[in-house]
């Protein structure tokens, strides 16, 4: 079975499957009964940038305004969830898509931001993974001037400080490659961001994140900062489709979202909304 990145695992490991609604309470529904109520409720994962995060009292990000097109595709108002990530995908997709959390917030209509992947949709039958919107995968910056060229070979990294977010598949790779030469120059990060954000501070030579972190750091980095051209050696990721799920009895809303998805894509407002956080559309790959 082909391992398949989830928030979890991907981007941070952190204890706990609380969510906190930004909203009064809403129940996940059937599509009829969204809209008799005139709200989609939407999940999206908590400080999480560049898709859902909170500047002072805003949240923003690309999955909030996306959330907030597809709202608008069916007349509807959107109100958000934050999710706090539990110990794998299926927790995420428990809590917020089709049981609610343990402390009493009820599932959203529409959870942003899940992996599209059949293995995981098998395990996973009371949710509904449709409506891929975007190619997520990993890549390396590097910092300009203590290390200015990013295509080298892992190896070539060895006494280098190293960058990534903690207990994340970016630490593992770094942690593991190459028989686990650059183990011990790997520094730990809250955040991929944080630790892009800190090479191009000079406290770390290079750091690996997410394709859409690096874009969205280098949009302010790139006079500090450098892209890595080619890919990972030796990274076993190939790269996931991101899309949404909704619960398995809100097959209806899952169909309207998916062809709102579709029109959003064709007619262009999707990259326009990655472009403004500075990452690069990149469409879905049939598996």
């Amino acid at each position: 079975m082909r391992p398949v990145p989830d928030r979890r695992t991907a981007l941070r490991a952190i204890g706990g499957a609380l969510l906190l609604s930004v909203v009064p309470r809403a129940m996940a529904s059937p599509l009829d009964k969204v809209i008799a109520r005139g709200t989609l409720s939407i999940a999206v994962y908590r400080d999480f940038e560049p898709w859902s995060w909170r500047e002072g009292d805003e949240l923003k990000g690309i999955d909030v305004e996306l959330g907030e097109l597809l709202a608008a595709s069916l007349a509807l108002k959107a109100s958000f969830i934050e999710l706090i990530p539990g110990d794998d995908v299926a927790a995420d997709l428990r809590n917020a898509v089709w049981r609610g959390s343990l402390t009493g917030q009820a599932p959203a209509d529409v959870m942003m931001h899940i992996p599209v992947d059949r293995q995981l949709a098998l395990a996973n039958d009371r949710a509904v993974l449709l409506g891929a919107y975007y190619r997520e995968g990993f890549t390396m910056a590097c910092n300009r001037e203590r290390q200015s060229d990013c295509e080298v070979l892992p190896p070539a990294l060895k006494g280098r400080a190293l960058a990534a977010e903690i207990d994340s598949i970016p630490d593992f790779y770094l942690s593991s490659v190459s028989g686990g030469v650059l183990r011990a120059d790997v520094h730990h990060f809250p955040s991929g961001p944080a630790a892009l954000r800190a090479t191009a501070d000079g406290k770390a030579d290079a750091a690996v994140a997410t394709r859409a972190q690096v874009e969205h750091v280098m949009m302010t980095e790139r006079a500090r900062l450098v892209q890595r051209k080619g890919p990972l050696p030796m990274m076993l990721s190939p790269g996931w489709n991101v899309g949404v799920a909704v619960k398995d009895d809100s097959r209806d809303l899952g169909d309207r979202l998916e062809s709102a998805i579709a029109q959003l894509i064709a007619n262009g407002k999707v990259a326009a909304i990655f472009e403004r956080y500075g990452v690069v559309h990149r469409p879905t790959v049939e598996s």
